[in-house]
């Protein structure tokens, strides 16, 4: 744990957990607001409030009440934003006008988040990217429906059958693997940090949600360096700053890059630096100040996102392994689908620790359809 006299950074973001370890690794002391509650968001957090979760997502004037409450007394050096702005980018400009934010602003995530002004800064700078389109179509089951600033995969359908609403556009479906580069900005260059591999958990409702990651990504070395040069010249030329991450699509004839996510991201878990300096790194670079030492991580890393299969109306009182993450608190009224908890693991390499991964997800859904059979589950 932390000092008294470490340093506060408020964080804010749908789930706050890895944010809030990864402050702690580097020394300061978070005070977390996010939707979850989780037991450890609440052990990481020096304090931490439940934000009402809406069908928008975060509400200004529940976020930055919640947020003035938590620096209220402790002086918070900045205010560092994970996920659910995206498509609210004035909220981004809320949150600044009230704190020191230490994130990309509200102008650069509107710009980076607009797609025709993504596919412009990709024909100019000959990079690859799938053709969009704000018409339905002709050839619709060759298409996807994405929403603008939308995140996690949850905004991505199928065109086939559906229209287009507001905010949506749609997208020429493209097959891959999905390539996530991890980066630290500093408004004109950018540092890759790696390359992960992505994979999606399939339900019916969501066909592309996010399911996991794996690090580093299986590449040939030659590809890799022109999907981190092409994430390199992105992030110089839309002014990103701190930790971004960029997400591809690698096939055997080249890549597509698909979008620019302007925050700290899911992959947090997988880029654990040895030396906890990464999330320091962030705050500096916000400044304009780009790293010099290197950065140490595990020879390989996976995570995945474990989803309730069943509907849980009070979550158990679980024993829960060392290698979860994000748990939830006992008596939390689980839909199905929902999110109940992270797995993570290391080992040599990227097929090791994913096939680690995938073990420790099947163990888990056992355990705990084992216990929530005991009167939990309906």
């Amino acid at each position: 744990m932390n000092s008294p006299e470490a340093e506060a950074v408020l964080i804010v973001a749908p789930s706050g957990r890895a944010l809030a370890a990864a402050a702690r690794r580097a020394g300061y002391s978070p005070l977390v607001i996010d939707f979850f509650d989780d037991l450890d968001t609440r052990t990481l957090a020096v304090a931490n409030r439940m934000a009402a979760a809406t069908e928008r997502g975060f509400e200004a004037s529940d976020v930055i009440d919640g947020l003035r409450k938590l620096a209220t007394g402790r002086a918070p050096i900045a205010l560092v934003y994970g996920g659910g702005f995206e498509d609210r980018p004035q909220l981004i400009a809320e949150l600044a006008r009230h704190f020191r934010l230490a994130g990309n602003s509200a102008e650069v995530v509107t710009r980076v988040k607009d797609p025709l002004s993504l596919v412009h800064l990709c024909r100019n700078l000959g990079i690859p990217h799938p053709e969009i389109s704000f018409e339905p179509p002709p050839d619709p089951a060759h298409w996807l429906i994405k929403r603008a600033g939308g995140g996690g995969g949850l905004h991505i359908a199928p065109a086939l059958g559906k229209t287009a609403g507001p905010g949506d556009y749609y997208q020429r479906r493209l097959t891959g693997q999905p390539v996530s580069v991890l980066l630290l900005g500093d408004g004109r260059a950018a540092r890759v940090l790696g390359l992960s591999e992505q994979w999606t958990a399939t339900s019916s409702d969501t066909p592309f949600r996010f399911g996991g990651a794996a690090r580093p990504a299986r590449l040939d070395a030659s590809l890799a360096t022109q999907i981190s040069e092409a994430a390199e010249q992105i992030a110089a030329c839309t002014g990103l700053v701190g930790l971004n991450s960029i997400d591809f699509l690698v096939a055997d004839d080249g890549f597509h890059l698909l979008e620019i996510n302007p925050r700290p991201g899911a992959t947090l878990d997988i880029f654990t630096d040895r030396e906890g300096l990464l999330f320091a790194a962030h705050l500096d670079a916000c400044q304009g100040r780009l790293p010099q030492q290197p950065f140490t991580f595990a020879s390989a890393s996976a995570t995945a996102i474990v989803y309730t299969p069943i509907e849980i109306a009070s979550m158990p009182v679980l024993d829960w392994p060392d290698w979860c993450r994000d748990r939830q608190k006992p008596g939390t009224c689980l839909r199905k689908g929902d999110p109940v908890c992270t797995v993570c693991a290391e080992a040599e390499t990227t097929e090791a620790a994913r096939a680690r991964v995938e073990e420790r997800l099947t163990l888990f859904h056992h355990h705990l359809k084992e216990n929530a059979s005991k009167g939990a589950a309906t």
